[in-house]
């Protein structure tokens, strides 16, 4: 067995599994939004090659699937409580709406792209009251 050692590692995380810097989660969530719109456009490209549709019409939204996988890891790292339900509540609230009025803004561009953008104001919304949210909450609620 492997010891986990603090401070080392990127994603920098503490002993319980906790990223401790805002910036490796906000730079992990953009990173893994490039990432899942690469995929979407390998994915509707080739789709498109074989007439199974027009490019650019695929789902954008689908490139916050590994953001959101990264979300969830660091919420199972904290302790069962109040304060991460509240936080992550509160943070995918208002993710999803930063999001779709990210969407909103340029309903003229197709699908993935106004998709992707909202995927990454998602991110970005989302690990910036996260991050801040719980440790608030958790110092208030003790």
């Amino acid at each position: 067995m492997s010891e986990r050692i603090e401070g080392a590692g990127f994603p920098e995380r503490d002993g319980d599994g906790r990223i401790t810097r805002l910036s490796h989660l906000l730079g992990i969530g953009l990173a893994g939004v490039v990432v899942g719109v690469l995929a979407l456009v390998v994915f509707d490209w080739g789709f498109a090659t074989i007439g199974a549709g027009r490019f650019g019409h695929a789902n954008g939204w689908l490139a916050a699937v590994l953001p959101a996988w990264l979300y969830l890891d660091d919420f199972r790292a904290w302790d069962r409580g109040v304060a991460r339900v509240v936080a992550a509540l509160f943070a995918a609230a208002l993710g999803i709406l930063a999001g779709l009025l990210a969407a909103a803004a340029v309903a003229g561009l197709p699908a993935l792209w106004s998709g992707g953008l909202a995927a990454a104001v998602f991110a970005i919304v989302y690990a910036l009251i996260w991050f801040v949210g719980v440790r608030w909450l958790r110092r208030r609620t003790g």
